[in-house]
């Protein structure tokens, strides 16, 4: 049986690298819609994680990596995504909508001893996949057509550790790898030319960086009432993203738009940056009685950076978000009542967007919720179950002919937890 998990959660991550994932024409700028940190435990409860410390012992959490100190139990997660996103604006009363389903995360994660923990994930961070045409038609009849067009998936994988100091104060780190490729594409078009003007721009990701966090809790056992404190911060980018651009002219060959002729080249040009990936921190509060019910409140902060958009350098906000969120267990000894064993996430976030188009900044609102259903033979010691989540939300304004989206993010995930990887001490 072990095999067979450790044979799927290899075939799962090669799946995720190959994959192809849809989101909002706000992508095309920068490095596309941001997913992580996507996974159902964390977007359940509004996204709060820096100061959530699971008091289940088959729970890992990658967001504050020190926030590990009850975990005990092997744990493999496998979980996905279904997007459904809406979108509108006043610009010619366009309305269109976009779907997606992709493999959102694969994780191992097992304990080295009672106070070190690690663990192992591979998520898509970012991803582009639009496609926009723009058409205007002049008095004389030509017809004048600007197609943008992007693709491509940014992903990471992590390895974390934690470290229990005490019954009070843990520390963590982990180490984040982001390797792919982004393509944007800008090409005009005239019903009066031949050929087409095309400026490709891709860029080449291969960035390194660390998330260091720290945690505080303090439990009450007389009353299991528990004050939790934790902050993450993220730096030491390492390696340049490449980025190259190409201008020139030709025509397609095919109706499918996939193979150029009478390429001509206008232009060739390569930089490199190193601000791609910018400083991030987070701060959160919790407050919660063990076993039954938790809350938190978390503030995240990103630093705005320099990008490079076909050839001119564009420029992104310091973003802020704030979320607020838990779990409730009504009674895990109930064993007559499953619902009772169920545990039920909420929360809700608001988040003050990077972009800024035409004077406005391009925010996103949420709210959010969940369930983890147990499996049968699970227990408050051993938690494995079927993970499901929901997210609904808006982003973006209809002012000044900019796109609104709204969308419903579906999740689905399993957890299986076992005590594996310790040694037998009898025969």
């Amino acid at each position: 049986m072990k095999k067979i998990f450790v044979v799927s959660f290899i075939s799962a991550g090669y799946f995720l690298n190959a994959q192809s994932i849809s989101n909002s024409p706000y992508a095309t700028y920068g490095i596309g819609d941001v997913k992580y940190d996507n996974t159902i435990e964390t977007a359940s409860m509004g996204g709060i994680s820096t100061a959530y410390i699971s008091d289940f012992t088959s729970s890992f959490n990658f967001a504050n990596p020190a926030n590990n100190s009850n975990f005990e139990l092997t744990s493999i997660r496998l979980e996905a995504t279904n997007e459904n996103n809406y979108f509108k604006t006043n610009y010619n009363d366009t309305k269109s909508t976009k779907h997606s389903t992709y493999l959102s995360n694969i994780a191992l994660a097992f304990p080295l001893s009672s106070k070190v923990k690690m663990g192992l994930s591979y998520q898509p961070y970012s991803s582009k996949s639009y496609d926009i045409l723009n058409t205007q038609t002049l008095e004389d009849g030509t017809v004048y057509g600007n197609r943008f067009k992007g693709s491509g998936t940014l992903n990471t994988a992590q390895a974390a550790v934690s470290y229990k100091i005490n019954q009070q104060f843990a520390v963590g780190l982990r180490a984040n790898l982001y390797f792919g490729n982004l393509y944007d594409l800008n090409e005009f078009t005239s019903s009066k030319a031949d050929l087409i003007n095309g400026y490709e721009t891709k860029n080449s990701i291969k960035n390194f960086n660390f998330t260091l966090g720290g945690s505080y809790q303090s439990l009450n056992t007389r009353t299991d009432k528990k004050f939790t404190i934790g902050a993450t911060a993220t730096f030491g980018n390492t390696r340049n993203t490449t980025t190259d651009y190409t201008n020139s002219t030709y025509r397609y060959t095919d109706l499918a738009q996939t193979t150029k002729d009478n390429v001509s080249i206008i232009e060739e040009k390569n930089t490199s940056s190193k601000n791609i990936l910018p400083l991030q921190a987070s701060i959160g509060v919790g407050y919660g009685s063990e076993n039954h019910w938790f809350f938190s409140g978390q503030l995240d902060y990103k630093k705005g950076e320099d990008i490079s958009y076909f050839g001119k350098t564009f420029n992104f906000q310091d973003t802020y978000r704030i979320s607020a969120g838990g779990w409730y267990l009504p009674n895990y000894n109930n064993f007559r009542n499953y619902f009772s064993r169920v545990i039920y996430r909420y929360g809700a976030f608001y988040e003050r967007g990077n972009l800024k188009l035409d004077g406005t900044s391009i925010n996103k609102f949420g709210i959010s919720g969940g369930v983890v259903l147990p499996f049968k033979t699970s227990s408050i010691t051993r938690m494995s179950g079927l993970e499901l989540g929901v997210e609904v939300g808006k982003r973006g304004t209809l002012k000044n002919n900019l796109i609104n989206q709204n969308y419903i993010n579906l999740r689905v995930g399993f957890n299986f937890a076992d005590k594996w990887f310790r040694k037998n001490l009898y025969n």
